[in-house]
């Protein structure tokens, strides 16, 4: 028995930094809500009302081309029963939050203007998010995508950052939604100095240490790869000291990279998938959130051209969220339909089963599956996001699982949750 005393002591000394180094790298979940999508706006067009904007295109077309539960059932092709429990949350979502995440987009999505043009721009486009933000309207995520620290845009890039950032600090409206992407990553050296930036800039505009967060868009080959033949992308979100909070896939710039044809560009392609997986496995236990990119046929034209895209863009998210891409990007107002109804439909009907499992994991009663810890956190995560996003509700969750919200999150093994 003192052999194994001594033998345990020794492994504790033995391990200590392996256990510190898990502790710090792997933190697990972070507590934070993870939206189901991040909307691109460029720059020049955005405004405070966004999301009320959004919201009523959205609406107009889901009144146009399925304003009823049966329209709804035959285009996105779900049973009748489903389509009403769909359609009234996604009615409810599109009056009340239609937009989850905003990213204002001063790069592909605004291209090169001059500088005064774009210094304009940016000092314009962030007291509109400032307006939103203390009116109540800003989504609950919020940011900006500046220029890549590439050389051909770096100076430009930094320079609208904090012209962005110096003019919501001004305005005292940089709270804990805000976030930054940086896009066309291409080296872990290029991580390192986006974390040197927020902290300078922390520094600069007088915030807290740590505040700014900032996102890693995957849309690159080097950043998956680098010319050794290394797997760099776990790398990187080390390399982000905490700042990173999520990896997003770009679609079309690393398909193109990859020169994939542009008819084959999508994020089925296996060459997505191959990323996406490596994304994923990097990820893990790092609280860092994951998303897939977007769709590039809008649901725009003819009702038969919209319904094409509609069903295209739901069959994609639907695909995303079975492979654990919880997130996506959304780039058009009527996207926002196949968007939730897709999600919502996910959640719901995959709720009966994952509450019945639920219920006997906590109750210890008989059950025709057989859940590990493991599992029962999974499937109290998987509860949380759909009541989170809206697919379902509080009532239904007590009244099945027979759990408050708060015993939930702490199940889920969210970092927030205090028994």
């Amino acid at each position: 028995m003192n052999r194994l005393k001594y033998l345990a002591s020794e492994l504790d000394n033995r391990l200590a930094d392996a256990d510190a180094d898990l502790d710090r790298l792997y933190p697990g979940d972070s507590g934070v809500r993870q939206p189901v999508h991040t909307v691109y706006i460029p720059a020049d067009s955005y405004r405070a009302d966004i999301n009320t904007q959004w919201g009523e295109r959205a609406t107009a077309t889901l009144e146009a081309e399925a304003g009823t539960a049966s329209l709804l059932a035959e285009t996105f092709d779900i049973t009748p029963e489903l389509a009403e429990q769909v359609h009234l949350r996604v009615r409810d979502k599109l009056d009340t939050e239609p937009i989850e995440d905003v990213r204002i987009d001063f790069e592909d999505g605004y291209g090169h203007r001059s500088d005064d043009e774009e210094d304009a721009t940016a000092t314009a486009a962030a007291g509109e998010l400032a307006k939103a933000i203390h009116n109540g309207h800003a989504t609950p995520v919020h940011g900006i995508r500046f220029k890549s620290l590439e050389a051909s845009t770096r100076h430009r890039g930094l320079r609208t950052l904090d012209l962005f950032i110096g003019e919501l600090a001004a305005a005292n409206a940089l709270g804990n939604g805000f976030v930054v992407t940086l896009p066309k990553v291409t080296s872990v050296a290029q991580v390192e100095a986006m974390t040197h930036i927020c902290s300078r800039l922390e520094n600069v505009h007088g915030l807290p240490p740590g505040q700014l967060r900032f996102e890693i868009q995957v849309e690159t080959p080097q950043s998956i790869v680098d010319s050794t033949g290394r797997v760099v992308i776990a790398p990187m979100i080390h390399a982000a000291a905490g700042r990173c909070s999520g990896l997003h896939y770009g679609t079309y710039d690393y398909s193109a990279s990859c020169d994939i044809a542009a008819e084959y560009q999508s994020m089925e392609h296996p060459a997505a998938d191959q990323a996406k997986a490596l994304m994923q496995v990097a990820a893990a236990g790092t609280g860092v959130f994951l998303s897939d990119g977007s769709s590039n046929r809008m649901p725009v034209g003819e009702s038969a051209e919209i319904r094409a895209a509609w069903q295209l863009c739901a069959r994609l998210v639907r695909r995303s969220l079975e492979r654990g891409f919880y997130q996506g990007w959304d780039m058009h107002p009527a996207q926002l339909i196949s968007r939730y109804v897709a999600t919502y439909a996910f959640f719901r009907e995959s709720f009966d089963n994952a509450a019945e499992r639920l219920r006997a994991y906590i109750s210890g009663d008989d059950s025709r599956y057989l859940d590990e810890p493991a599992t029962a956190k999974a499937l109290a995560g998987f509860v949380l996001r759909g009541l989170e996003c809206g697919a379902v509700d509080e009532t239904e969750v007590d009244t099945r699982i027979g759990v408050t919200r708060r015993r939930l999150t702490s199940l889920a093994g969210r970092q927030s949750a205090v028994e």
